[in-house]
C-alpha cells in the first residue's frame, strides 16, 4: 500500500510534468503566433501564463511543505529539490514565451523579413523538440538522455546567430526593416534562453539520479 508521503511525492511529479506540457504548448503557440502574425493567439499565450505561474507557486508550496513536514531523505529529497528548482526554470521559459507573444503584437504591420521568419520557425521547432525530450527524460529519470539533450542546445545557439546576422544584413539594406529586424533578433534571443533553461533542467535530472550538481554543455 502506498503511504501518504509516496502519494504526495507522486502527485508532485505528475503536476510538474503537467506544468512542462503547459509551458511547451505556450512556446509552440507563441512561435506560431509570431510567424503567422496571429495577434489573437499571442493574446491567448499571454493570458494563459497566469496558469503556469500559479502552477509554479503551487509546486513550490507543496515542495516546502513536504520537506518541512516529512523530512525526506536521499532520493526522495532529491526528487523534491529537482521539482522545486526545475519548475522555476519552466516558469521562466513560460515568461519568454510571453515575451515572444508580446513581440508578435509589437511587430504586426511593420516591414518583415521572410527569411528571418523561416529561421525562427525552424528554431522554434528545435526548441519544442528539446523541451519535449527534456520532459520525457525527467519522467523516465534518464540521466544519459539528459546529458545528450543538453548538447543539442548548440543548435539553438547557431540558429540565434543566423537570425541575428541575417536581420542585421537586411536592416543595412533596407531601413524599413529595422523595427521588424530588431523583433526577430529579440525573439531569437528569447528562444535561445528557453534552450538554456531546458539545459538547466537536464542538469537537475542528472542531480536527481546522481546527487551531484553538474554543468552541462
Amino acid at each position: 500500500m502506498r503511504t501518504a508521503f509516496e502519494e504526495d511525492l507522486h502527485n508532485l511529479h505528475v503536476r510538474f510534468s503537467e506544468m512542462g506540457m503547459m509551458v511547451n504548448e505556450s512556446i509552440l503557440k507563441s512561435v506560431s503566433a509570431f510567424i503567422n502574425h496571429d495577434k489573437e493567439l499571442a493574446k491567448e499565450v499571454i493570458q494563459n501564463d497566469k496558469r503556469i505561474n500559479k502552477r509554479e507557486t503551487d509546486l513550490e508550496k507543496s515542495s516546502f511543505e513536504l520537506i518541512a513536514l516529512q523530512q525526506p531523505v536521499t532520493s526522495d529529497l532529491r526528487m523534491i529539490v529537482t521539482v522545486l528548482k526545475a519548475s522555476s526554470d519552466l516558469e521562466r521559459m513560460g515568461d519568454h514565451a510571453v515575451s515572444i507573444a508580446k513581440a508578435t503584437i509589437d511587430v504586426k504591420g511593420n516591414e518583415r523579413i521572410p527569411e528571418a521568419e523561416e529561421l525562427i520557425a525552424q528554431m522554434g521547432d528545435s526548441v519544442k523538440k528539446i523541451v519535449e525530450d527534456v520532459l520525457d527524460a525527467y519522467v523516465k529519470e534518464d540521466e544519459k538522455k539528459a546529458e545528450l539533450i543538453a548538447k543539442e542546445d548548440d543548435v539553438i545557439d547557431q540558429f540565434a546567430r543566423q537570425v541575428s546576422d541575417l536581420s542585421i544584413d537586411k536592416m543595412k539594406e533596407n531601413t524599413e526593416t529595422i523595427i521588424g529586424g530588431t523583433s526577430y533578433m529579440l525573439v531569437a534571443s528569447y528562444l535561445e534562453r528557453i534552450g538554456d533553461y531546458a539545459t538547466n533542467i537536464c542538469e537537475w535530472i542528472v542531480y536527481l539520479k546522481s546527487g551531484h550538481v553538474v554543468e552541462l554543455n
